[in-house]
């Protein structure tokens, strides 16, 4: 017999689109979380989320970032995504594989005010704040950041 879908033998598929959503001093920003089912594991991560039925992958970051972020952009905007991961994590007891795209987009106003006004029930239980992280400092830090290639991916995205 097969492992129930969520199981971690049988995650269940989540398409998801996610945002590196840099400011004028090329900092990232971030959430700080922590899993329901297990909240001594807190960490860092992207603005970003699950793709909703008929959504393209720019529609669901842009829905992410006004949101998650209080920034309104049209889809079109965001361009084409910069990068591509697959990801296999559990939350709340439930195990997903996520299938997502990056976008990069960078706030054109000199002192952006994230506005977390639009986060659901589940965001308001598991995530505790945010900040703008600096590539120096995501290398520096000893608190747990996903995705772990984010430096990485960042100083090559800034280099272009």
């Amino acid at each position: 017999m097969p492992a129930p879908l969520g199981h971690p033998d049988n995650p269940a598929p989540r398409p998801a689109a996610r945002v590196l959503l840099l400011d004028a001093a090329d900092r990232v920003l971030m959430f700080h979380g922590t899993d329901p089912a297990d909240p001594d594991h807190t960490y860092w991560f992207t603005v970003g989320g699950g793709r909703d039925d008929g959504e393209t992958p720019q529609q669901t970051a842009a829905r992410e970032l006004r949101e998650e972020a209080g920034l309104d952009i049209a889809p079109e905007e965001l361009g084409e995504p910069v990068w591509h991961q697959v990801t296999t994590f559990s939350f709340d007891g439930y195990w997903y594989r996520q299938d997502q795209e990056f976008f990069l987009h960078r706030v054109s106003v000199p002192a952006f005010e994230v506005s977390i006004a639009g986060h659901d029930e589940v965001e308001q239980g598991s995530i505790s704040g945010y900040r703008w992280w600096s590539v120096p400092e995501l290398l520096a830090t000893t608190e747990a950041f996903y995705p772990v290639e984010l430096p990485a991916l960042l100083r090559e995205l800034l280099e272009r």
